[in-house]
């Protein structure tokens, strides 16, 4: 340990950033939560002995406990609860009782110390963090200094919110009859609870995404099979989550997209069926799609991007293992998305988004794609200068794609 005097100055700071790391622990054990939080600094570590004070010099140690005896005058004896402790050290067989540790001993006594000692004010506004506490307390909730700082790091309008949700569902112990978005919580807006869900389960105990009505995804497609074109009859049709529905023929092969005009505009292929991904939520819906796993050939086009490489990933995980109705474990093919494709499209590659952002790289390892789609996936996601960091589907001939897949040559 490195022998220091500590000055009143530097001691006031090291108060003020234990309060920035302490504040919310601090709070809660003034509403009897969890143990009491005081807060201490050492004035002299390393220096205990006479000798150790011989290598700090005679003349800064007197003025160093000069310096302490006048802030103990001005400033210490004037705020509650605050005290310098005093701890015996031996100089030339003189003992004197010497400054060891400012201690406060609670939140209240560490603020106003700070404050009189003309410190930086905390970052944290206490009396808001209180007044939190305090609501979080008087309303039911679960109080932890994990919860109150995530309660804090709200927004007032959310704050609001969650507490017109904690009493709201004090007087609604059943929820089922809505679903997540038509919860009648006065101020709560439609998607508040899929941002802020978790918090709400974590306040009131409640997993409340879980007890509500479920929202039922559903899937758009398209028929392209030409003898059931020629029938004129419909082209394009939904599937929804739990629904009873038998599709008017069963595919050969399933091509999943991400872009909805290659999937309205896809040309004719025998026994095919085009079916609009919804990114990366989608996998585990398609998944559990009967006919999808029963295809002969199921594949997936979307972005040479990053999150088109992901989705890929996360689709194939999801049709890697067989489903409870007996639907079999299925390969998902990738269409145009290996590192010869990206080469042979480069010219369509773009650096940038719709709103003109750069495009980011990205680090996450995907497990799930070949080779040449690691390859392709590496290129785009770098984190290093890339040509491109995107080439969008909508920009390959949709008859190219036909094409491969009425062949069924799909690439894997």
């Amino acid at each position: 340990m490195t022998a220091s005097l500590v000055t009143a100055d530097s001691a006031v700071d090291s108060v003020r950033r234990k309060i920035e790391n302490k504040w919310a622990e601090a709070v809660c054990a003034e509403r009897g939560i969890n143990e009491p939080v005081s807060f201490s600094v050492p004035l002299r570590p390393g220096i205990s002995t006479g000798k150790a004070v011989e290598r700090i010099g005679f003349s800064a140690w007197h003025d160093w406990q000069t310096a302490w005896c006048d802030f103990e005058t001005r400033i210490i004896n004037g705020v509650e609860g605050v005290m310098l402790i005093r701890k015996p050290v031996a100089i030339q067989g003189v003992t004197y009782a010497v400054p060891a540790t400012l201690f406060a001993e609670n939140l209240a006594a560490a603020a106003e110390l700070v404050s009189r000692g003309r410190g930086a004010p905390p970052a944290h506004d206490i009396d808001r963090a209180r007044s939190l506490a305090a609501s979080l307390d008087v309303g039911g909730a679960i109080l932890t200094a994990t919860t109150l700082k995530a309660v804090y790091r709200l927004a007032d309008c959310d704050t609001a919110v969650l507490f017109e949700a904690m009493a709201w569902l004090r007087d609604h112990h059943d929820v089922a009859s809505w679903t997540a978005r038509q919860l009648p919580v006065p101020g709560m807006h439609s998607k508040w609870l899929e941002t802020h869900g978790e918090l709400l389960k974590t306040v009131t105990g409640r997993g409340v995404r879980d007890e509500v009505r479920p929202r039922l995804a559903v899937v758009h497609l398209t028929y392209v099979d030409p003898d059931y074109i020629a029938l004129s009859r419909r082209r394009h049709d939904a599937w929804t989550t739990g629904d009873i529905q038998e599709l008017p023929y069963r595919p050969r092969v399933v091509l999943i997209v991400e872009n909805r005009d290659c999937r309205l505009w896809f040309p004719p292929v025998s026994g095919a069926v085009i079916v609009e991904g919804g990114g990366k939520a989608a996998a585990s819906l398609l998944a559990g799609i009967t006919w999808i796993r029963e295809a002969e050939h199921v594949a997936y086009w979307g972005d040479i991007d990053a999150d088109g490489y992901a989705i890929l990933d996360r689709l194939r995980a999801a049709m890697a293992t067989p489903i409870s109705d007996g639907s079999p474990a299925r390969t998902v093919h990738s269409v145009f998305m290996d590192i010869a494709d990206l080469h042979r499209l480069a010219p369509h590659g773009v650096n940038h988004d719709k709103a003109g952002r750069p495009l980011k790289p990205c680090a996450t390892r995907l497990g799930n794609l070949s080779q040449a789609e690691s390859a392709a996936y590496n290129f785009v996601a770098t984190a290093g200068p890339a040509p491109f960091r995107r080439i969008e589907q909508e920009k390959i001939p949709l008859t190219e794609v036909a094409m491969l897949i009425e062949s069924s040559t799909v690439a894997t």
